[in-house]
């Protein structure tokens, strides 16, 4: 650094502290009403040097998520709170319709015992349970990963499988469709009923409209959530049974109304 950006960056330094010391003033003066902002440094999409997230306009991904590097989100698709998608060292791919839940990570392999150089591939309406740890491995079409899961490089979960909450599922194994694997080691328990079929299914949709929902509160604004705080808080006070003595009907305001399409005994049965 030269003399001339020395000097630059010594002014950019005293103008920074006196904005502090300034900060640090008007605090004390404020006394016990005041209110200090920390700066964050949580960033939901991050790049690692060329390496950009791509991820689709109609996809939700919560604010205190974290999807890093080479890492594609397709259409509808959900990231929950707390998940990790760390595309690094290698890519990762998320298809469409797909919910990846609460503080799930997701990983790649660079290099593994095998020598592979191995992405992790997840398919279309897949639902990934909450705390799974999904690395360098592929999760076809329909497939389910259950809570606290843990799947390890090269593993293949086929489509319409199912990997039972807390299994841990060993480096290469493959579970054929149609399959429920579980435990430590993860082995093969029976096969899947209709009903778990079916139901497969249906959680990939119900977390797809309830992303709507959480993806709408998300976007509101300052002035629209206080606003709907003075609602709760006047219709919460509210007495059916006075009302109806007295003859008065209050409509609930729509702002307070639980979308229908989040309802799982209002939505369409499952092909």
């Amino acid at each position: 650094m030269g003399t001339l950006g020395r000097a630059i960056y010594s002014v950019g330094f005293w103008i920074r502290e006196t904005g502090q010391a300034l900060d640090r003033l008007g605090c004390r003066l404020q006394g016990n009403y005041y209110f200090q902002e920390q700066l964050s440094r949580h960033r939901t999409l991050m790049n690692v040097f060329d390496k950009a997230p791509a991820v689709d306009k109609d996809a939700f991904v919560a604010p205190s998520a974290s999807i890093i590097g080479n890492v594609h989100v397709g259409r509808g698709s959900s990231i929950w709170y707390g998940c990790v998608l760390r595309g690094d060292v290698n890519s990762i791919s998320v298809g469409s319709g797909t919910n990846i839940q609460d503080n799930s990570l997701v990983h790649v392999a660079k290099s593994n015992l095998s020598g592979k150089v191995l992405p992790t591939i997840i398919g279309d309406n897949v639902t990934v349970g909450h705390s799974a740890v999904l690395h360098g491995c592929t999760v076809e079409d329909e497939a389910f990963v259950g809570a606290g899961a843990t799947l390890l490089d090269g593993v293949c979960v086929e489509k319409n499988a199912m990997v039972a909450a807390g299994a841990l599922v060993r480096q290469n194994t493959r579970i054929p469709c149609g399959e429920v694997w579980g435990g430590n080691p993860a082995k093969f328990l029976r096969k899947l009923t209709e009903e778990e079929k079916s139901f497969i299914s249906q959680s990939s949709l119900n977390y797809a409209n309830l992303a709507q929902v959480h993806a709408a509160e998300n976007a509101k604004g300052f002035d629209e959530i206080e606003f709907e705080k003075v609602l709760r808080k006047k219709f919460a006070r509210r007495d059916e049974e006075y009302d109806s003595m007295l003859g008065v009907v209050r409509e609930t305001p729509p702002e307070l109304i639980l979308s229908n399409n989040i309802m799982p005994d209002k939505m369409p049965k499952a092909a």
